[in-house]
């Protein structure tokens, strides 16, 4: 399904792939306000989120430039996690071009409510992993990394800070450091989820490259503000979103009649 877009529309997807590329860039969440309007204009549920999974690529891509620097200062845990990553994107991406849109509009709610949770408890799950002694990289993290990816692929919010927690138990401590490595491994679960998903022939290519365009504004913008923006009140406003669009699509797909 392609849509006819009216320039009314084409500008309500760049500003929200701009404001989803920042989000994305500096604290997660871009999904959030991405994937509503991909479906608000009416786009089957399953062709919405891939095609919001492509528009949002940028936000995390153009952050990890942003951080190279930082990014040279710890290369030691990335190659086994960038592999679990990739393969767990990939995945994710597969199982979603194969479900149907009946299946995947009511599993809708409770994606947004599981990611909505975890920028909950973000912080404090952070706070908590990082008093731990003796981080390594042992199997256990690997198989996290694998399954936050495989949701990644799948859907994607919260993705970031499920990464971020992941980074912790691996032992990256500093805060610039572990942003850079999130949007970095972020990055590997999109790209291939991108390229799965692109060859699926799910994707919506006028909606996505008006928000894509959008998506690249907002991850340079993202990047540039991150390490002088307090990500608080960001993750304050994804949660309230988050929270409105749960009860709203439950009602809606779950139990309205």
């Amino acid at each position: 399904m392609t849509l006819e877009l009216s320039i009314t529309d084409g500008l309500m997807l760049l500003s929200a792939g701009c404001l989803a590329g920042v989000a994305n860039a500096i604290a997660g969440g871009g999904t959030f306000i991405s994937f509503p309007v991909f479906l608000w204009l009416g786009l089957p549920p399953v062709v919405a989120n891939a095609s919001n999974a492509v528009a949002v690529w940028p936000g995390h891509a153009l952050a990890t430039w942003g951080y190279r620097h930082d990014l040279r200062l710890n290369r030691g845990p990335l190659k086994l996690a960038g592999v679990a990553a990739g393969v767990g994107g990939a995945l994710g991406a597969y199982l979603l071009s194969t479900i149907g849109n009946a299946a995947f509009v009511k599993l809708i709610p409770f994606l947004l409510l599981a990611a909505t949770l975890v920028f909950a408890m973000g912080p404090k799950l952070n706070r908590h992993i990082a008093t731990r002694e003796d981080p390594s990289v042992g199997a256990g993290v690997l198989v996290g990394i694998f399954v936050f990816s495989v949701y990644g692929g799948f859907f994607g919010a919260g993705l970031g800070i499920m990464l971020m927690a992941g980074l912790l138990i691996l032992g990256v401590r500093d805060a610039h450091q572990n942003n850079a490595l999130k949007n970095l491994l972020a990055t590997v679960v999109t790209s291939v989820g991108v390229l799965v998903l692109a060859l699926s022939g799910l994707v919506d290519w006028p909606a996505t490259l008006c928000a894509f365009a959008g998506a690249v504004l907002g991850g340079l913008i993202g990047a540039r503000v991150a390490k002088f923006l307090s990500p608080q009140w960001l993750r304050a406003c994804v949660m309230v979103l988050g929270f409105t669009l749960t009860a709203h699509y439950g009602y809606k797909y779950n139990f309205s009649a």
